[in-house]
């Protein structure tokens, strides 16, 4: 997953970025973190499957409006990038793979 050098260069945190990038969510032990990683993999897999519920779990965390309107852009931005990527068979320069 070559974005997590780009969460590496946020967080100065290699051991976290490592674990995340291998799948390993324990990491992170913040709820309102934890609850949003959920909704951009419901977002990502399943996102017929997103509802009013999802978003309000959201803002019981204390995420505004404003903060699931860019949660979802993002999430969206990505998931359009990697499937352009994808979908004309762009590879990785060999240092990232």
């Amino acid at each position: 997953m070559h974005h997590g050098e780009g969460l590496l260069v946020l967080t100065n945190n290699e051991k976290l970025v490592k674990r995340l990038v291998a799948g390993d969510r324990t990491v992170i032990t913040d709820p309102a973190e934890a609850a949003m990683l959920d909704y951009v993999e419901k977002l990502t897999r399943e996102p017929s499957s997103v509802s009013r519920a999802d978003v309000s779990g959201l803002r019981s965390h204390g995420f505004t409006d404003a903060d699931v309107l860019d949660i979802a852009q993002i999430a969206a931005y990505f998931a359009f990038v990697n499937r352009i990527a994808e979908g004309l068979g762009v590879e990785l320069e060999s240092h990232r793979t």
